[in-house]
């Protein structure tokens, strides 16, 4: 799955964690980088994966926790985060329709990494608090 999500056919990525033996590992760490780096480049990105792991959300209680997107910016990331598969739209059949965003099991796993860079974050913020 890696090897085609990041462009590059390297079944041993998986096999070994990313560590690869030979001469294409750099091409592959560089492309996992690179779609990291877009990833999170987004600005919005964040706030809609934090909000969501709180639980299921309609479309205005995103809005309302995120208060500096606009709703056509909402909605735009919250399409390419379901192309992307973090998050799923589950629609109601109820009137008028009701529509629920919800992370996949991925989205779920990227507490993880929301984690880790809270804990890098703060650390940073001591060093160079303490470096002033």
């Amino acid at each position: 799955m890696l090897d085609f999500v990041f462009g590059v056919h390297c079944p041993q990525a998986v096999k070994h964690r990313y560590k690869v033996v030979g001469g294409r590992s750099g091409q592959f760490a560089q492309r996992v980088a690179a779609f990291v780096s877009d990833q999170l480049r987004n600005v919005a990105l964040l706030p809609i994966i934090a909000s969501l792991l709180f639980g299921k959300k309609r479309f205005s209680e995103l809005e309302k926790e995120i208060p500096k997107i606009t709703p056509r910016m909402l909605s735009k990331e919250l399409r390419d985060l379901e192309a992307n598969g973090m998050v799923r739209r589950v629609v109601h059949d109820t009137v008028p329709v009701t529509i629920i965003y919800e992370l996949t099991e991925s989205g779920q796993s990227f507490r993880k990494v929301l984690e880790v860079m809270l804990e890098w974050g703060m650390e940073h913020r001591k060093r160079v608090m303490g470096a002033s």
